[in-house]
C-alpha cells in the first residue's frame, strides 16, 4: 500500500525510531547507487539533456546576469567555439540582417565564399527575370546593377550565350536579355578582374539580409569565429554580446548547453550559482524550484556535476528515470529495488522523523534523501495502482479532495464550489471545458520525432489496455493544485510524488 505521508506528524524520537531512520537512510543510499548505475551505464547522455532541460527552465535571470553567463563561455578556454558556434548559427538564423554588414565589410569572405565554387556561383547569381518576370533577384539584380552603372569599366566581363554579346543599351531596353549570360563564366571574371565589384554598394544590398548565410552556414560560422579569436574584431563582438542579451533565456541554454561537455556544464552551474546567491529562491511550486533553490545555496559551488544530475533525475524526470528503470536491460536492477521497497518500513512516525533529520543536514544532502523518497513514491503508484479505485482509495486515505471526471478536459472550476467529500458527480458547473492550448499541439507535433522513442513516457499504452475501460474514464480534479487541471491515471503518479516532494521540503526548508 503506497503511503503519501502529506500530514506532518509530530514525533517522540525514541532509540528504536532512530534505528529505523538509519535503515531508512540505509535503504535509499542503496536505491540511490541503483540509480546512479542505470544512469551510468546507458542513460548518461540522456540524463545530461534531462539536465540541460531543468537548467534552461530556471527563472530569474535577469538580462546582465544572461550576458556574463554566456559572455563567460564564449571566453572560457574549452567551450569557447563550441559555444560561439551555436550563438552564430542562432543569429544567421534569427537576426541575419545584423551580421549581414560584416559579410560586406570583408570583400575577401564573398570572394572566398565563391571562389572556385561553381554550385555557390549558380546558387547565388543565376537568378535573372525571364520574359514572364519583372525583377532580376539575389546576386543577379546586383550584377545588372553593377554592370550597367560601371559598363565603361565591366561590360567587357560579361560573358554570353550564343554567337554574339548584347550591347549596354539593348539590354536596358530588354532586361530579361540577362537570362542569356553565362553566369558562371561571367562571376568567374568578376573574381578575376573586377576587385569593385565584390566591395560594391550594389552587392551589399544583395547579401545584407542574410539569406546568403543558409547556403553555406558553417562556411560563415568558420569566417565569423576567425573575426572574433583570430582578428579579435571588436563590432562582432558587440553584436553577439547585444544577441545574448535581448534573447530568451530559454532559447539559450537550450541551443547551447547540451553542447558541452561535463567539464563545461560544471562551470556552467557553478557560474549560475553565484548568480542565485544574490537572488535566493524559496518557491517549489514549478519543475524548476528545487535547481533554483539549490543554486542559491553557498554550499552549491562545491556539489559535484553527478549529484545534480541524480537530483534533477529523480526529482524533475521521473518518468523517464522509470522508463530506464523498467528496460529490459536493467531487469536485475529493477528486482533488487523491489525487493528493497518490501522491506522497507513505511510508518507516519519513521517518514517524519527522517525529515525532522533532513532538517539538520546540508540542503542538497537533505534534498537527495528528500528526492530519491518522492521517486519511490512514483515508482510504487506505477505498480500498484492502476485503476480508478485503487486511485480514490489513495486520495481519501491521504485527504486528497478530489472530483471524478468523465472526460480528460483542463476545466476552470470554482474550488470552494466543491464538498469537503469526494463527490463524483457530474454536474455541469465543473465541466467548463478549457479551448485546446493551439501551441501545446504545435510543439507536439514539432518534435515528434524525437519523442517517438519516448513515447511511453507520456502513455503507458500497455498500462491502460489492462485498465479495461477507456482513457477518458479516468481522469480526477484534485485539491493538491487547487482543482487546476484533470490528472489521468498515467500523469498521477508524477504529479503525486512532485506533491510529495514539495510538501516534504517545505517542512525541511521552513521548518514546519
Amino acid at each position: 500500500m503506497v503511503e503519501l505521508f502529506l500530514s506532518k506528524t509530530e514525533v517522540n524520537v525514541t532509540d528504536s525510531i532512530k534505528d529505523a531512520v538509519k535503515s531508512r537512510v540505509l535503504l535509499l543510499e542503496k536505491v540511490e547507487k541503483l540509480i546512479w548505475k542505470i544512469l551510468s551505464s546507458d542513460g548518461i547522455y540522456e540524463s545530461r539533456l534531462w539536465l540541460c532541460n531543468t537548467l534552461s527552465s530556471i527563472r530569474f535571470i535577469t538580462p546582465s546576469d544572461q550576458r556574463r553567463l554566456f559572455m563567460n563561455l564564449l571566453r572560457s578556454k574549452q567551450s569557447k567555439r563550441d559555444v560561439a558556434s551555436q550563438l552564430l548559427r542562432m543569429i544567421f538564423e534569427k537576426r541575419p540582417v545584423r551580421v549581414g554588414d560584416f559579410v560586406v565589410k570583408k570583400s575577401n569572405m564573398l570572394e572566398k565564399f565563391f571562389q572556385g565554387n561553381p554550385k555557390r556561383i549558380l546558387q547565388w547569381f543565376d537568378h535573372f527575370a525571364s520574359t514572364s518576370e519583372s525583377w532580376h533577384k539575389k546576386g543577379a539584380r546586383a550584377i545588372s546593377q553593377f554592370s550597367f552603372i560601371n559598363r565603361d569599366m565591366c561590360w567587357d566581363e560579361l560573358e554570353w550565350k550564343g554567337k554574339h554579346g548584347q550591347s549596354p543599351a539593348v539590354v536596358a531596353t530588354k532586361p530579361h536579355y540577362f537570362d542569356y549570360l553565362d553566369v558562371l563564366r561571367t562571376v568567374e571574371n568578376f573574381l578575376e578582374n573586377v576587385p569593385m565589384f565584390w566591395q560594391s554598394e550594389e552587392l551589399a544590398v544583395s547579401v545584407k539580409d542574410g539569406e546568403i548565410f543558409q547556403m553555406d552556414t558553417q562556411f560563415f560560422v568558420n569566417q565569423f569565429i576567425k573575426l572574433m579569436y583570430e582578428d579579435d574584431l571588436e563590432d562582432v563582438w558587440r553584436v553577439l554580446e547585444e544577441f545574448i542579451t535581448e534573447e530568451n533565456f530559454f532559447s539559450l541554454a537550450q541551443h547551447i548547453l547540451i553542447f558541452l561537455d561535463e567539464q563545461e556544464l560544471h562551470f556552467f552551474v557553478k557560474s549560475l550559482s553565484k548568480i542565485y546567491s544574490e537572488h535566493p529562491s524559496n518557491n517549489f511550486e514549478c519543475t524548476s524550484s528545487w535547481c533554483e533553490i539549490l543554486l542559491s545555496e553557498k554550499s552549491s559551488q562545491f556539489i559535484r556535476l553527478d549529484e545534480f544530475h541524480l537530483l534533477n533525475a529523480v526529482i524533475s524526470h521521473g518518468r523517464k528515470l522509470l522508463r530506464l528503470v523498467t528496460d529490459e536491460e536493467h531487469t536485475e536492477d529493477r528486482r533488487i529495488i523491489q525487493e528493497l521497497l518490501k522491506s522497507s518500513d513505511g510508518s507516519d512516525i519513521v517518514h517524519w522523523s527522517l525529515i525532522k533529520e533532513c532538517s539538520e543536514m546540508k540542503v542538497h544532502l537533505a534534498m537527495k534523501l528528500i528526492g530519491i523518497q518522492s521517486w519511490i513514491v512514483h515508482y510504487k503508484l506505477s505498480e500498484e495502482c492502476n485503476t480508478k479505485e485503487s486511485f480514490e482509495s489513495l486520495f481519501s486515505r491521504n485527504r486528497i479532495k478530489f472530483k471524478s471526471m468523465s472526460d480528460y478536459s483542463l476545466i476552470h472550476p470554482d474550488p470552494e464550489e466543491f464538498s469537503e467529500e469526494t463527490d463524483s458527480d457530474d454536474d455541469d458547473k465543473y465541466r467548463k471545458v478549457r479551448k485546446k492550448n493551439k501551441r501545446k499541439s504545435k510543439n507536439k507535433n514539432k518534435n515528434k520525432k524525437r519523442r517517438k522513442n519516448y513515447i511511453h513516457d507520456e502513455i503507458d499504452f500497455d498500462g491502460l489496455l489492462d485498465l479495461g475501460t477507456s482513457f477518458r474514464d479516468h481522469s480526477w480534479l484534485l485539491s493538491t493544485d487547487n482543482y487546476s487541471c484533470s490528472w489521468n491515471i498515467v500523469d498521477l503518479p508524477e504529479h503525486l510524488s512532485k506533491h510529495c516532494f514539495a510538501i516534504w521540503m517545505k517542512s525541511v526548508y521552513f521548518q514546519i
